[in-house]
């Protein structure tokens, strides 16, 4: 029992990090534009974020939580608890050095890292697609490979269609445009939290299955609410070293580009959530400002940010799975 309050505790914790690491990218045109106050940024991301998950249903909720299979209860809290664990510590690392990685990558090296050592491979739900629904490892990496290819493509091609169609168009444009990013950021808050938060909700669930409190995989109303509430308050703790980041270190945005950033990466980040795909918002939201700021010029792009980030997402598997192996041992204990 003092094993499942841990994980229960720890997966709440890491979606805290997860607020204050991802959620930050759905305010981050919105405050470097200064369309927002960032106060005000924190107040609209953080209503959006607890209403994504509580109304977005239960898809990649369940892609996470079937990813690990083993028969034994608790070596599945264990894997669940030291998979956690490789995640959180790995979100910390990137935050603090201002790296927008992946929370999902982080999430999954982890399950599959912790899965390997505890059992071996044949604990792990390799992948396969059910459908245009991705399953296990290989699904869950391909949709995060895919999206950031997406995000970077909804953001040049929206940035140029954006700005042909209002060439005529004098700064009177720039008020409207500000407050459509309200709009623009709300949608993408709400996509993020409809496919971050169920993260974690799948890995508490499958928790809860393991150990005896549930009896199938569905996942409780208040599950729902407690992912939703740690993402909010992380959100309310803010990135600010990442807001600095995409809204500056990539490349400068304007109004105009948030707003296409902002719309391209909600519709990406709302279709994963619909096809159970766990896609990485920091990804999709970094690639859309890539994108953006190449449809003005390539050498607008800061590229050696963009490098930094390339290196930060292709370790975090691996890195988040060591971590994770390292953590086994006192899972195993506390077990």
């Amino acid at each position: 029992m003092t094993t499942v309050v841990v994980a229960i505790a720890l997966a709440l914790v890491f979606d805290v990090s997860n607020g204050f690491h991802d959620s930050s990218n759905s305010v981050a045109a919105l405050v470097a534009t200064r369309a927002a106050r960032p106060a005000s940024a924190v107040v609209l991301a953080g209503a959006f974020h607890l209403l994504g998950p509580l109304l977005a249903g239960e898809a990649v909720a369940d892609t996470v939580g079937s990813i690990v299979h083993v028969a034994d209860g608790a070596t599945t809290v264990q894997v669940a608890g030291a998979a956690l664990t490789g995640a959180l510590a790995w979100n910390l690392v990137t935050w603090w050095r201002g790296i927008p990685s992946s929370s999902s990558h982080a999430l999954v090296g982890g399950l599959a890292g912790a899965g390997l050592a505890a059992v071996g491979p044949a604990a792990i739900d390799w992948g396969h697609l059910d459908g245009w629904r991705p399953k296990g490892v290989l699904g869950v990496v391909a949709a995060l490979a895919v999206s950031p290819m997406l995000g970077f493509a909804a953001g040049f091609i929206g940035n140029r269609v954006a700005r042909r169609a209002l060439r005529r168009a004098t700064r009177r444009i720039d008020r409207p445009i500000r407050r459509a990013e309200w709009v623009t950021a709300a949608g993408l808050a709400f996509s993020h939290g409809a496919n971050d938060a169920q993260k974690t909700m799948g890995v508490m669930t499958l928790v809860l299955v393991a150990s005896g409190h549930l009896d199938h995989f569905a996942v409780p109303l208040w599950v729902k609410l407690a992912a939703a509430t740690s993402l909010t308050i992380g959100t309310s703790l803010g990135g600010w070293r990442i807001v600095r980041t995409i809204g500056r270190g990539i490349f400068r945005l304007r109004p105009l580009d948030g707003l296409v950033s902002q719309a391209g990466s909600a519709a990406v980040i709302w279709s994963g959530a619909l096809v159970g795909a766990p896609v990485s918002t920091s990804h999709v939201v970094a690639m859309s400002v890539v994108g953006s700021g190449a449809s003005h010029r390539f050498r607008h792009v800061r590229w050696t940010v963009v490098r930094e980030m390339g290196v930060a997402w292709l370790v975090t598997l691996p890195m988040s799975g060591l971590a994770a192996v390292a953590a086994l041992p006192l899972w195993r204990w506390l077990g």
